[in-house]
């Protein structure tokens, strides 16, 4: 991928774009994925003999875009897999759902059982065994009558599987082009994008933080 969008880089850990349907890592499709995109653009950029060090400190869902941050040495990532396990680290999302939510802002609170086998999670009951408690906050920004879809802001407390997907389709308000739990733009592109992360760099112990929304197309052009 020659088009790589690097956000910041410096000694230690490289801030990117991950695109749409690009796997964080590789996985049993064989698909280019971003750590082996971001190696190959290391190498090349500093004409590194040899294995390039690149470490996989936390994921996005291959639907999903966004920013993304690889640490280049194993102290960061060690400090930044730190950081995610304290959740030090922070992501919001923007997303579009179907419908109208009944109220601006609100915390949503759920328990959450993933099956393995079907790669899939859904809403239980507190108290199910290997279930997993899943918070977010969110707000919507702006709601198009006509076309009955809302686009969300929202702030995550937990990371879990699926977690802003299943949240709102289980209150009726699905992600637009939501495969898997969807009704509404089924062949459309998911419409959720990780468009903020901040973390504590891993040597300089600076806060930094990150945005980065995306194109205006498909989907997205609600926004305009």
């Amino acid at each position: 991928m020659e088009n790589l969008k690097v956000l910041y880089e410096d000694n230690h850990i490289i801030v990117v774009e991950k695109p749409v349907n690009i796997p964080s890592q590789g996985d049993k499709t064989g698909d280019m994925d971003m750590l082996t995109i971001i190696k190959k653009y290391l190498k090349e950029k500093y004409n590194k003999p040899g294995e390039v060090y690149l470490g996989l400190v936390h994921r996005l869902d291959r639907p999903t875009g966004g920013v993304m941050v690889f640490a280049k040495t194993s102290k960061a990532a060690g400090r930044l897999s730190e950081q995610v396990r304290d959740k030090k680290m922070h992501k919001k999302y923007l997303c579009i759902v179907d419908g109208k939510l009944d109220k601006e802002k609100d915390k949503l609170t759920d328990f959450l059982l993933k099956n393995e086998k079907t790669n899939t999670s859904k809403v239980v009951k507190e108290g199910t065994k290997n279930s997993k408690e899943a918070v977010l906050d969110y707000e919507v920004i702006k709601y198009n009558e006509e076309i009955n879809l809302s686009v969300v802001k929202v702030n995550l407390h937990t990371g879990r599987h699926h977690q802003i997907r299943l949240q709102f389709s289980s209150r009726g308000h699905s992600l637009y082009g939501d495969q898997k739990y969807g009704t509404r733009g089924r062949g459309k592109q998911l419409a959720l994008w990780a468009y903020y992360l901040s973390f504590e760099h891993p040597t300089k112990k600076e806060l930094m933080e990150f945005e980065d929304y995306p194109e205006i197309t498909g989907s997205w052009k609600i926004l305009e």
